[in-house]
């Protein structure tokens, strides 16, 4: 994969609801057919795509998108509200878009996926970046909102080592 397709994928995949997902139109516009069609070829196979595979955004979702990138401001007034693919969903795409360009466009993503991947366990000093983040979030918690909090107790949970469990049953 030549570093321009790495970069131009990537430049297409967005954190939205805390998971990395890529747009219709963008997939769309990748697999070279209109995003209309790809998402009649979805619901058509809607039980190929469950929740954590595809989502709509809603509206202020879609505004910040949009804010962020020239791309799409061509998009701004759009009918409907685009559908978001996960990793797992666009994989799912592959199996209802059968065409070589969607296998090729596919495997060109599912690269881009794992390089993005690789490169974030390559990271040093995760844990005091996580500690840091965490200083940060209680710094600018003025109410105690759930979702905030939610937050918290996962970084919290990140930052733990597992704990070890002791074995039931007979030893060997």
């Amino acid at each position: 994969m030549n570093e321009s397709t790495l970069m131009s994928i990537q430049d297409l995949i967005y954190e939205i609801r805390g998971q990395k997902v890529m747009l219709d139109s963008d997939l769309a516009r990748l697999y070279g057919v209109e995003a209309k069609r790809l998402n009649e070829a979805v619901k058509r196979n809607i039980k190929r795509f469950p929740g954590d595979f595809m989502f709509q955004l809603a509206r202020d979702e879609f505004t910040r998108v949009v804010a962020i990138c020239d791309h799409l401001q061509n998009q701004k007034f759009r009918p409907t509200l685009p559908y978001a693919f996960t990793e797992h969903g666009i994989l799912m795409l592959s199996s209802v878009l059968n065409s070589d360009k969607a296998i090729e466009i596919n495997i060109e993503i599912m690269k881009t996926f794992v390089h993005m991947r690789q490169y974030v366990l390559s990271q040093g000093g995760t844990s005091e970046q996580i500690a840091e983040l965490r200083k940060l979030l209680m710094l600018y918690i003025e109410k105690n909102d759930k979702r905030v909090n939610d937050i918290i107790i996962a970084l919290n949970n990140l930052m733990e080592k597992p704990k070890e469990t002791r074995r039931i049953g007979f030893a060997t």
